[in-house]
C-alpha cells in the first residue's frame, strides 16, 4: 500500500514538472513576442502573480538602457509604497553583486544575514516586507530584481517553486536584455528620443492601422528657433544641454501612445496616435508654449528659447506614404519660420 502511495505521489508529480515544462515554453514566447519594454514587463508581472499564486509581485528594473540603478517605479501590483522613499538600488551596490554572483532567491532574513551592508536601499526594499527576492539574471548579468508576496495557498514558498521562479526569472532577464538592445540600436544617446530610421518604421506601421481602423494620426515637425547661436556663443555643451531640455519638454506633452524623435541636428519629430488636427494643434502649441516659458540656467547665465511647430494629419488620399505625411509637417514647419518663428502652423 505505502509503495502504491508512492508510485502515486511521485507521477502526480513528475505530472507537475511535465506541466510546468510546458508553462515555461509558454511564458518563453510571451515574453519574447514583444520588444516593449513597458508590455514586457506588466507580462512579468501578471505570469509571476498566476504562476506563483500570489497577489504581491513587484520588479526593480533600469528606467533606460545607461541608467546606474535600479528602480521600481510604478512597476508593482499588492504592495504598499511610501512616498517618503524612492526604491531605488545602485548597480554597483554590494546587494546586486552578491545576486549576480548566486542564482537563488532571499527571503528578508536571509538578506539580514547575509554580508551585505543594510542601507538605506535595502531598507527600502525591506520596508516592503516580501517573501521572496529574485534575481532576474542572465549568466552574471543582472537585468532586474524581482519581488514576490506571499503565497494565496501557503505560507511559504517551496523549494520547488523557487526553482520554478529562477526559471521565469532567466527567461524574463534575456526578453529584457533583448529589450535593453533594441532600445540602444533605436535611441539618440543625447537625447533619449527614438532615431529617424526608427520613427518612419513604426509611422509606417501606425499609418496601417489607421487605415484599417479609420482612426486619426497626426504628426509635429518641430525645429529650435535660432538654434546655431547657443553653439556660437556659449560652445557646443551648452547646444547639446538645450537639445536635452528641449526633448524633455516635449517628452512631458505626450503619451506613452506616441513617439517623438530626434530628425536631425535641431530638429525633432512627434508621432501622435489616435490624434485628429485640433487635438495636434492644442498638443503643439502646448510644447511650444512651456518651451518659450522655459528659463535655462547654463554656466550661471539665463537662457531663452523659442521653437517653430508644423503640424499635419494624415490623409490617406495624399499621404501616400510616410515620407509624404512628414513632409507635410514640414512645410507647415518652414511655414511658422517664414511668419517670424515661435509660432505653430497646421498643413493644409
Amino acid at each position: 500500500m505505502g509503495k502504491q502511495r508512492r508510485r502515486i505521489t511521485s507521477s502526480a508529480s513528475v505530472d507537475k514538472q511535465i506541466y510546468d515544462l510546458k508553462q515555461l515554453l509558454e511564458i518563453s514566447k510571451s515574453l519574447n513576442s514583444s520588444l516593449d519594454f513597458s508590455t514586457l514587463i506588466d507580462a512579468l508581472l501578471y505570469t509571476c502573480m498566476g504562476q506563483m499564486k500570489t497577489l504581491g509581485v513587484a520588479i526593480f528594473t533600469r528606467k533606460s538602457f545607461d541608467a546606474s540603478c535600479f528602480q521600481m517605479n510604478q512597476n508593482y501590483y499588492g504592495f504598499e509604497l511610501s512616498n517618503d522613499f524612492e526604491y531605488s538600488i545602485p548597480e554597483d551596490h554590494s546587494f546586486v553583486k552578491l545576486l549576480s554572483k548566486q542564482n537563488t532567491c532571499f527571503s528578508i532574513d536571509e538578506i539580514k544575514k547575509s554580508s551585505i551592508e543594510i542601507d538605506t536601499p535595502i531598507n527600502e526594499l525591506i520596508s516592503l516586507n516580501p517573501s521572496l527576492v529574485v534575481p532576474l539574471k542572465a549568466r552574471t548579468h543582472i537585468n532586474g530584481i524581482l519581488l514576490l508576496g506571499e503565497q494565496i495557498t501557503s505560507e511559504e514558498y517551496s523549494i520547488y517553486d523557487k526553482e520554478h521562479i529562477l526559471n521565469i526569472a532567466a527567461l524574463a532577464s534575456i526578453a529584457i536584455n533583448n529589450a535593453a538592445l533594441l532600445e540602444m540600436s533605436t535611441t539618440d544617446m543625447m537625447t533619449h528620443l527614438k532615431l529617424k530610421h526608427y520613427f518612419y518604421a513604426v509611422l509606417s506601421e501606425k499609418l496601417e492601422i489607421s487605415d484599417d481602423q479609420n482612426s486619426p494620426l497626426s504628426v509635429l515637425m518641430l525645429d529650435i528657433d535660432f538654434f546655431k547661436r547657443f553653439n556660437d556663443t556659449y560652445g557646443h555643451a551648452c547646444g547639446d544641454f538645450v537639445l536635452q531640455m528641449v526633448a524633455s519638454i516635449i517628452q512631458q506633452n505626450t503619451r506613452t501612445q506616441d513617439m517623438a524623435a530626434r530628425y536631425g541636428g535641431e530638429e525633432f519629430v512627434v508621432l501622435l496616435s489616435e490624434t485628429e488636427l485640433a487635438t495636434a494643434k492644442k498638443i503643439a502649441e502646448r510644447i511650444r508654449s512651456s518651451i518659450e516659458n522655459l528659463d535655462i540656467l547654463y554656466d550661471e547665465q539665463h537662457l531663452s528659447l523659442t521653437i517653430s511647430i508644423g503640424v499635419a494629419e494624415y490623409n490617406s488620399e495624399v499621404d501616400t506614404s510616410p515620407k509624404k505625411l512628414v513632409e507635410r509637417a514640414d512645410k507647415a514647419l518652414y511655414a511658422s519660420k517664414q511668419a517670424g518663428r515661435n509660432r505653430v502652423t497646421v498643413a493644409n
